[in-house]
């Protein structure tokens, strides 16, 4: 290391952050309520502290500094003094060294230990107690960083929102247990590389893979003492560096290059990112990065006690984005994943805290203007995870214009129509035809807005949706009490794995009808990892905690001939998609445009072919329905029948008559390839989904 100087030069208030611009280091970090703020330089072990120096300026509440000299690779934390007074939000502690909020580089793991609180751990007085034990030797260190990444001619492959397909993953669970891949590189982003995973993803027709968390996290200390581990990600320790597990060499660059392979596959890659709180916790959760900087500041406090936290995340605290330098922070991080890494689109953990004002969650709020009007990120794929633990949670369909969102209501009433439950017909029409009556309703949002998945990482699979009755959870050791309750699922007749021949055949058909009706369905399709292969949680739909096999995919199993069958029906299934816009309506569809004469853009019919009156709609026994598309073709105008048999015995469809029909694809005979209908009537077994289709005419022909 370079002999260093007694003193920092004033150096700039911005850019935020560790910044080499070749002849040394910027420093700069916000704190409001800081009385001083410390720079403390490690040596290369991150053992030592080697210098510790005062930030000499402050400009609008950030404070900086210049090290000349210095190169990238420097170690390095930050130590703020202020009040130490928790009954008014202020948890200053000078002795506790804190991570850079935008590090991009991260060197070692936090090491449980009591030192790591602002507090006296066991102290009567708890969180009004203040600790003197220097927490650098437990702590992570910051790790100044230079992109230098050459992206060559890489393009982002903008797909269209109407030819997405989403594949919702793991980096580490998609690839743990891919043996075409060397040991080392296993579950990294190097995996993510292999020409094996890329072919799957391009044989399947996806267009996007969505990747869990990505951002560094910390390991819970209760889940380490229960001998578990935090599998998912949701507990951000750095918004602007990626965690470490999953780069094999320790070089960021590892996880550009999968993107660029994979872009250079035609597919976009989307993040899960969480911006709505941070692993810092409740106020008995330990001092590494924003509660130390200015508590009061980074975090929502209750108004009547601030030294308690507004919990509307469920996980003991919450980012407020409200505070224009918090909602700076948040837009660096995207901004960032979006140059240096070329990333496509989010996925936003909890977006309704992210839109949270003073009075609630506002759709006009400070992070969805910045975010609408930004240039760069606008153009991006934006995905809403609508709701959030605290008051007025619940807010899909509320989102601006430019996002997509989970729509849990069509993933609920897909579950309990393929179960058999009464009464489903007009809610699956209603999420068949893409939610108008949720994204429709301005007159502004597009049917791509709605995201339908049958399965995603938070639940069961696919697989266990048929298999499993109950969540079984007990892995957890939470005395199963975690996870949602109520999954709608069945297990036809046994709980857990079957070898009864007829019980597994039932379940294989129900599994393919619903994903049936995921790709046939108007909207944007999502398919959780996985699911294409059987891949399996054993009931356990919360396994958060779970990096075993529980969570990780099984490549094995995935090339067995009964899984492989089904990976070809999946890929059938999105090709169908692909091949026929009439199931990629740019607009919503309300029966109200008729292409030839008896002909509307969208329809509603039962097995006997005839339109579905008020009676029908009304029929809690009724399990039969026809959702019948018209419109754009690839040469021709074409009109799409989409038939859904929930009932336990198999049902003569009769098709609109006039028209040459041609089966493209039946739930109970996945192995039947593509052929004319002979008769007026199409048999469907029961807990099955075929689609029929038939052509218009020339599009010179279609009525506008």
């Amino acid at each position: 290391m370079a002999i260093l100087p007694e003193r920092l030069e004033a150096g700039n208030s911005y850019p935020l952050g560790a910044t080499w611009n070749g002849l040394g280091i910027n420093f700069a970090v916000f704190s409001r309520h800081a009385t001083r703020m410390q720079l403390c330089i490690f040596d290369s072990s991150g053992r030592r502290e080697v210098h510790r120096y005062d930030l000499p300026e402050r400009t609008d509440e950030i404070w900086h500094g210049y090290l000349p000299d210095a190169m990238p690779g420097l170690v390095y934390g930050f130590r703020a003094h202020g009040p130490y007074e928790p009954q008014h939000g202020h948890r200053f502690n000078p002795h506790k060294l804190l991570l850079d909020p935008y590090a991009k580089g991260l060197l070692g793991t936090l090491k449980w230990t009591d030192a790591v609180y602002g507090y006296r751990a066991n102290s009567p007085r708890s969180d009004l107690s203040f600790d003197r034990r220097d927490s650098a030797p437990a702590m992570v260190k910051s790790v100044v960083m230079h992109d230098n990444f050459d992206w060559g001619d890489d393009r982002r492959p903008n797909t269209p929102w109407r030819d997405t397909v989403i594949y919702e993953a793991h980096v580490r669970g998609l690839t743990k247990l891919l043996h075409d891949v060397r040991a080392p590189e296993r579950g990294t982003f190097a995996a993510l590389t292999h020409p094996r995973l890329i072919e799957h993803l391009k044989r399947l027709g996806i267009t996007a893979i969505e990747l869990m968390p990505i951002h560094a996290f910390l390991q819970d200390r209760e889940l380490l003492q229960k001998k578990l581990t935090n599998y998912w990600g949701y507990n951000t320790l750095s918004f602007f560096a990626v965690e470490p597990r999953y780069l094999a060499n320790g070089d960021a660059n590892e996880a550009r290059m999968a993107i660029r392979r994979l872009h250079a596959a035609g597919i976009e890659v989307i993040l899960d990112v969480v911006y709505n709180h941070t692993c810092e916790t409740r106020e008995t959760g330990p001092t590494v990065c924003w509660r130390g900087l200015d508590n009061a500041s980074y975090y929502r406090l209750r108004e009547n006690d601030r030294r308690y936290y507004a919990d509307d995340t469920g996980t003991g605290n919450t980012l407020d984005l409200s505070n224009p330098r918090v909602l700076q922070m948040v837009m660096d991080s995207l901004r960032y994943w979006a140059r240096s890494f070329h990333i496509d689109g989010f996925r936003f953990d909890l977006s309704v805290t992210l839109g949270r004002e003073n009075h609630g969650f506002d759709s006009g709020s400070g992070f969805f203007d910045a975010l609408r009007q930004d240039p760069e990120l606008s153009q991006l794929k934006l995905i809403a995870e609508p709701w959030d633990m605290g008051p007025g949670g619940y807010q899909l369909g509320s989102h601006p214009p430019r996002f997509a969102e989970w729509n849990d209501k069509y993933r609920d009433t897909m579950r309990r129509y393929w179960r058999g439950d009464s009464g489903m017909r007009p809610e699956m029409a209603r999420r068949l035809s893409g939610s108008a009556d949720v994204f429709g309703h301005d007159g502004i949002r597009q049917p791509w807005a709605s995201v339908n998945f049958i399965a995603s990482h938070d639940g069961m699979t696919l697989q266990d949706l048929v298999s499993y009755s109950r969540k079984h959870n007990e892995a957890n050791r939470e005395e199963n009490a975690d996870g949602a309750s109520e999954n709608w699922s069945g297990n036809w007749g046994e709980e857990g794995p079957s070898q009864d021949p007829q019980r597994v055949a039932l379940r294989e058909r129900v599994k393919r009808s619903m994903l049936l009706t995921v790709f046939a369905a108007i909207g944007t399709p999502m398919l959780l990892a996985g699911d294409e292969c059987a891949r399996t949680q054993r009931g356990n739909n919360n396994p958060y905690c779970q990096d075993n096999e529980t969570s990780w995919l099984d490549w094995k199993l995935a090339r067995t001939p009964e899984q492989s069958a089904l990976r070809d029906f999946v890929a059938r299934l999105i090709a169908i998609r692909r091949e026929h816009p009439v199931f990629r309506a740019r607009q919503f569809l309300h029966g109200h445009h008729q292409l030839a004469p008896g002909v509307l853009d969208i329809d509603w019919l039962d097995e006997r072919g005839e339109r579905l009156s008020p009676g029908d709609w009304d029929n809690e026994s009724g399990r039969a329905l026809v959702m019948a598309l018209a419109g754009e073709g690839t040469e021709q105008a074409e009109m799409a029948c989409v038939l859904m048999n929930a009932s336990d015995t198999a049902l003569d469809f009769h098709l609109p008559a006039g028209f040459g029909w041609r089966v493209l694809i039946d739930s109970a005979a996945p192995e039947t390839m593509p052929q004319d209908i002979s008769a007026p009537t199409y048999r469907l077994a029961d807990r099955a989904a075929a689609i029929v289709i038939t052509t218009l005419g020339s599009r010179k022909d279609q009525l506008q």
